[in-house]
């Protein structure tokens, strides 16, 4: 039954597979249950309330793109976007609490569900050109890599070069390194299951040489919802969103989602091959998964979710269907009832971080599929793919690949070959990055 719903003999896959590929895929974002409460903190939110939030959006967001829409795509509270909230929005506004701001992002989310319901969202996706496509798939690639270097300090910061050599003596960055080549072997021997596989055996590493630790102990009760809407009613958000002249925080969060979201998919089903020449089959029902889960956050307490790029390292290891996603949501539901074990293990990045720089290594295979002998499709694509990681945002990376791609095109005398859509998008892009926080 299982098999013939996910259509998995079609997808060339089998249900072994795909466990190991929504356990994977847990394994590299579950961080967020942890890092997301503590963000939001920041802005006055009680952590209990992120916490529970967090895993309610992102089983109700997985959940819909696994059965709705068959995809291995896993669905959460977008880091960058929980920044913005706690720091721009709220940090910035004295007038403004955390329970007004969650009032605008739910206008968002529902604005964002009625894009969903209609055509413009596809065509949107269509409308991308197709080097742009690569260059996202490159470029989350690369980002995913930087971030898994960045989170074992393989690469740390420096006051003059912005980054540089960690310390290679540190135990983390060798457990990472160990963990890394453990990895690197089993997929080597091309052992079904070796990202999953890796980070069991790096987990044990780290628990026998002390560095993983159960302190806590594995299991807690969580502290359910008292409220349905942290920010009153629904009327009510949209009366303030006037009052304080949200306008502004609304588009961002509307722009901001709407391309995280659209690039992260495009890149993973084109990574796991399930584009269908320009176009990504069920389309409306993957975007709608965001903008629902967006919606549901927001009224119980956290910011605005977005498709995750951990989301490739399944795909990686084998998960082509939703059952992947129907694994990930299980799985955080589990974890609502051991934040304990999951805050140990996410709070230990050499465990996980390998698999991310292994992944963004095979994200970059797209790179020989961009057009680099043409400058007018190149130098977008390389602007995507060099700014995703410098600016730790896929949205910032599209938006100047979207801004920079019909300038050249008019230069060229190819103006007619550029959409629609894409020259409206370049100029939203324009006006967000020019005068609006971001």
């Amino acid at each position: 039954m299982l098999s013939s719903f996910f259509k998995l003999k079609e997808l060339g896959t089998t249900i072994k597979t795909e466990i190991l590929a929504g356990i994977t895929t847990f394994l590299t974002m579950v961080y967020i249950v942890i890092v997301n409460p503590i963000i939001l903190h920041s802005a006055g939110v009680p952590f209990d309330t992120v916490f529970i939030a967090t895993i309610i959006a992102t089983v109700v967001g997985t959940l819909w793109m696994a059965l709705m829409a068959n995809y291995p795509i896993a669905i959460a509270p977008g880091m960058g976007l929980n920044a913005y909230f706690a720091f721009s929005v709220v940090g910035n506004h004295p007038n403004i609490d955390y329970r007004i701001a969650f009032g605008a992002v739910f206008v968002a989310g529902i604005l964002f569900v009625i894009l969903s319901l209609t055509p413009f969202r596809e065509k949107l996706i269509e409308s991308i050109p197709a080097n742009l496509k690569h260059g996202i798939t490159a470029g989350i690639g690369l980002f995913i890599a930087f971030i898994g270097l960045r989170l074992t300090k393989i690469i740390v910061a420096h006051p003059d070069n912005l980054v540089t050599l960690g310390n290679m003596h540190s135990p983390t960055v060798l457990l990472a390194l160990g963990g890394l080549a453990i990895t690197l072997i089993f997929m080597g021997l091309n052992v079904n299951g070796a990202l999953f596989f890796g980070m069991i055996i790096t987990g044990a590493i780290a628990y026998y040489t002390g560095h993983l630790t159960f302190k806590e102990g594995f299991v807690s009760t969580p502290n359910l919802p008292s409220e349905l809407f942290i920010f009153g009613d629904p009327i009510t958000a949209f009366s303030d969103v006037f009052q304080y002249g949200l306008y502004a925080v609304v588009f961002s969060f509307l722009l901001v989602t709407i391309f995280d979201t659209t690039g992260t998919m495009v890149g993973v089903a084109e990574q796991a091959g399930l584009m269908k020449g320009n176009k990504m089959p069920r389309a409306r029902q993957a975007l709608l998964a965001d903008s629902i889960a967006t919606t549901v956050g927001a009224a119980f307490g956290t910011s605005p979710t977005s498709a995750y790029i951990e989301s490739s390292s399944g795909v990686a290891a084998g998960g082509r269907s939703g059952l992947t996603s129907v694994v990930v949501a299980m799985l955080f539901v589990a974890a609502a009832f051991f934040s304990p074990l999951v805050g140990a293990i996410s709070g230990l990045a050499a465990i996980t971080a390998p698999t991310l720089i292994i992944v963004g290594s095979l994200m970059l295979g797209s790179l020989s599929k961009i057009n680099w002998n043409e400058l007018d499709e190149a130098f977008p694509a390389f602007l995507i793919i060099l700014t995703m990681p410098l600016t730790s945002s896929i949205a910032t990376g599209i938006a100047l690949g979207f801004i920079s791609y019909p300038i050249l095109k008019i230069v060229k005398g190819k103006y007619r070959e550029v959409p629609f859509l894409v020259y409206l998008f370049a100029v939203l892009f324009f006006y967000q990055l020019a005068f609006l926080p971001h």
